[in-house]
């Protein structure tokens, strides 16, 4: 990070930084925490806004929903959004894992979970974090998109060409809401936020479409266009496979690889 000239940077800043960077993120928060506590909530939030948002991330990590931290509950919508949108280029990229970590901060006040969406929306990379946030539950979101009901009303262990047609619809749905522009305008909550008052995906997609629906119509168009292309993919593969066997010659090794 850099800083103004003549403004040196907090010991403590530098102390957990140098922890981070030697593996010691428990070592890190507990430096962070003692701020909190002699010099008061305040304090750490300032110190937070100095840390580099790499090292920032590093303490979200390690503190997810299984293990509360000082840093998850103090942290700010803008400080969390500069730090979660690099969560891609560290560690392991899991759906589940990019869940605990956000939920643990946006949902832990039920009040202030637009604002932390609002930030993440509107930083750079913020709708594709979002759209990683949903990988797992795809089909639940394109349903909510379209019919404000999570319920896909399709059996998820139905024949693949089934949930195929059943998807292009669903993104044939999606395109026409977006051309007319009456996406989500128009339409009026079918569930309360209360009937989804998960502190998980849920509730995160009730609060974009009905509080942010700009933001919510950014993060279908990703997921939109990742279903398309997963269905372009699936299709070549198809494809391939069909002429394969077809050119099959009866070396069944071979034409397998």
């Amino acid at each position: 990070m850099i800083h103004k000239e003549g403004h040196s940077m907090h010991p403590v800043v530098l102390k957990s930084s140098q922890l981070i960077l030697a593996g010691d993120i428990v070592g890190a928060e507990n430096a962070l925490a003692t701020i909190a506590d002699e010099q008061g909530d305040h304090a750490l939030v300032s110190i937070l806004d100095e840390l580099q948002p790499k090292d920032l991330l590093a303490v979200m990590r390690e503190f997810d929903s299984s293990r509360e931290s000082v840093v998850n509950m103090l942290v700010t919508p803008e400080q969390f959004a500069r730090s979660i949108v690099l969560e891609k280029k560290y560690g392991d990229r899991t759906s589940e894992r990019l869940r605990a970590m956000m939920n643990a901060v946006i949902h832990r006040d039920y009040h202030a979970v637009h604002e932390y969406l609002e930030a993440i929306s509107d930083i750079e990379g913020g709708s594709e974090t979002l759209a990683d946030y949903f990988a797992d539950h795809y089909d639940e979101v394109f349903c909510f998109a379209t019919s404000g009901s999570f319920a896909p009303q399709i059996n998820p262990d139905s024949d693949p060409k089934i949930h195929t047609t059943w998807l292009m619809e669903k993104i044939e749905e999606i395109d026409h809401g977006l051309a007319f522009g009456n996406f989500i305008e128009d339409s009026r909550p079918v569930l309360s936020r209360s009937e989804v008052a998960d502190g998980d995906w849920m509730e995160t997609a009730w609060v974009l479409r009905y509080e942010l629906t700009d933001a919510f119509e950014e993060v279908m168009i990703t997921l939109r266009d990742r279903a398309q292309k997963m269905l372009e993919l699936a299709e070549l593969a198809s494809i391939s496979e069909a002429s394969g066997s077809v050119d099959a010659t009866g070396d069944e090794e071979e034409s397998a690889i």
